[in-house]
């Protein structure tokens, strides 16, 4: 196993700091070290099923045995280019919609999702219910999830999540479904474009608006919150080299009055009577710049603002920081941030900022497939609950019965999900969710006693009985799991495909041995034991006591290899 021996993550928080205090070297960037000797320079190593799971499960969610047969007919550069321009379609993810019934909120009779119908989409209509909107909210979450599970060969998915705890708000301070989608689908639309185009989008975004406070700020009341998070958490971050002031906060804050919110029409706008006019005078930091323009030119002071902003180097170091710790691994040392961020914010700027190019360089690196990666993190919640329903192939209700497959969605994606604290669009606050940020343990923060027993019950849960709801029972089918494998008549090898597609670490021999025996053997010493039950399943599956045997072997072996061994944690 790695990651610092999954059983450490284990102990109390307070004797797991006091063990990485004692030690680990703690660098200036706020994380423990590691020694790698591999570079930026592009991968030049072998591509097999062991590298494309790499790939996929730090990429997208998890790596279905399918998607990995997929990559290995491309080279590991075609691979990353497709991850990166293959798109989520609103063919294939659709829209939100009504799962709720309006007569079990208190909604008068003239509000507008009256008119919406059970499994018709709500977005396009207003509504100044409360109750209403809290159904649309969970509805929304629902949904988010969904396309998580169905989502293509694409990194998209994976960066719409980075980008919700980078620009973090929390639906349930903005209390809007329909604002709260749009927020979506800015963080769609700019999530592998242009970063500056995307800040200055999600600066104008009305529920980040609302979140920060950005519709209160006018020029007799400058709110700085949104300023302040501008540049502390969203370009700038609190680096060695992130050195602007409160005043430069106070200033921010002037030049961004007078925006304001119709929460109706769901647009932002300027107003010329709110904007703070006089001259915003910036510090050395930021060369002493001032910016002032007459009262007509007032939205340009954004850009004006930005520009200042984006011309320090510290943008670019902070983003590919956030990014590698996203995909890569916590520990950035003075040798990590010479030899891997420094280049790739190189790469930001020379591109004047756009995503994509920087994404490349470092999935294409021999740094990100360096074997001291495989393993080096912690499956955050939504990496384990949406991987676990993508590998698993767990089926969920059809989406011809909306209701039903919300109640479903809703225990896994909402339910689940909160209680193993990754609750999709409610991080704690602006900053997040601490597991991406917070030093110095980083990943570990995801793991206790209470969420690691939690992750064990789901699978046992799905894998022994399933979740039942409405008359359709949501479970993991160990038998087609198994059938997916190369040749699951041979223990030996379904052993090992649980192993290579479950886990990021090959298990000795003696140890697969070993589970073999116990697991499908049930204890007997020759391996027919297990092909003759099997190739009894297969030609007659529907003999109740052929699918019996195999079914309750295998349970015993994925909840072995799922639940028992804490390798399944690791990505």
């Amino acid at each position: 196993m790695d990651r610092n021996e999954f059983f450490n993550t284990l102990l109390p928080a307070r004797n797991r700091q006091k063990r990485d205090r004692e030690t680990a070297h703690v660098s200036p960037y706020g994380a423990l070290t590691r020694n790698f000797v591999t570079g930026i320079n592009p991968y030049a190593g072998a591509w097999t099923s062991n590298e494309v799971i790499h790939l996929l499960k730090r990429l997208c969610y998890g790596a279905p045995r399918e998607d990995v047969d997929y990559f290995l007919g491309m080279t590991y550069a075609q691979s990353v280019d497709e991850l990166l321009n293959t798109l989520n379609t609103i063919q294939n993810t659709g829209e939100p919609v009504k799962t709720y019934s309006t007569n079990t909120t208190d909604t008068p009779a003239t509000d507008g999702d009256w008119a919406v119908p059970v499994g018709a989409t709500w977005v396009n209509t207003h509504t100044g219910s409360g109750s209403v909107n809290y159904y649309r909210r969970e509805s929304l979450k629902s949904w988010w999830f969904d396309t998580m599970i169905n989502q293509p060969r694409s990194i998209e998915e994976k960066m719409i999540l980075f980008w919700s705890t980078h620009f973090a708000i929390e639906f349930d301070t903005v209390d809007s479904g329909r604002l709260n989608y749009q927020y979506l689908k800015t963080l769609r639309q700019y999530a592998l474009g242009n970063f500056k185009a995307f800040t200055k989008a999600i600066t104008l975004n009305p529920a980040m608006l609302i979140y920060l406070n950005g519709y209160l700020n006018s020029k007799t009341a400058p709110d700085e919150n949104y300023a302040r998070e501008l540049q502390e958490l969203f370009t700038m971050g609190k680096g060695p080299l992130s050195q602007y002031t409160e005043d430069d906060v106070r200033e921010a804050a002037k030049v961004l009055t007078g925006y304001q919110v119709n929460t109706t029409t769901l647009v932002s706008s300027f107003t010329a009577s709110r904007h703070q006019t006089a001259a915003k005078q910036f510090s050395s930091f930021y060369n002493n710049s001032i910016i002032s323009r007459p009262i007509a030119e007032g939205p340009l002071e954004l850009d004006d603002l930005l520009n200042m902003i984006f011309a320090k180097d510290e943008v670019s170091l902070y983003l590919c920081r956030r990014i590698y710790r996203f995909f890569v691994q916590e520990n950035i040392d003075a040798q990590v941030e010479a030899d891997i961020i420094a280049p790739l914010a190189a790469t930001f700027r020379s591109s004047n900022y756009e995503i994509k190019p920087v994404l490349a360089q470092l999935f294409k690196s021999e740094h990100f497939f360096d074997v001291l990666q495989y393993g080096a993190m912690i499956k955050s919640a939504a990496d384990f609950t949406v991987g676990l329903m993508r590998e698993c192939k767990i089926k969920l209700p059809p989406k011809t019965n909306p209701a039903l497959r919300q109640r479903h969605l809703g225990y896994i994606g909402n339910s689940f999900l909160l209680s193993i604290e990754q609750s999709l669009g409610d991080p704690p606050n602006v900053s997040g969710f601490p597991a991406y940020y917070q030093t110095p343990l980083f990943d570990k923060l995801w793991i206790n006693s209470d969420t690691f027993s939690k992750r064990q019950n789901l699978i046992n849960l799905l894998v022994n009985g399933g979740y039942s709801n409405g008359g359709y029972r949501l479970f993991f089918d160990v038998v087609d799991f198994a059938r997916r494998m190369s040749n699951p008549a041979d223990p030996n090898q379904l052993v090992l495909d649980f192993n290579k597609y479950l886990f990021r670490r090959t298990l000795s021999q003696g140890l697969r041995d070993t589970i073999k025996t116990q697991m499908l053997l049930t204890g007997q010493v020759t391996d027919s034991y297990w092909t003759d039950a099997w190739n009894a399943y297969i030609s007659a599956p529907a003999v109740l006591n052929n699918y019996t045997v195999v079914n309750n072997r295998l349970k015993t072996l994925a909840l072995y290899f799922l639940s028992k061994l804490e390798e399944y944690q690791l990505m």
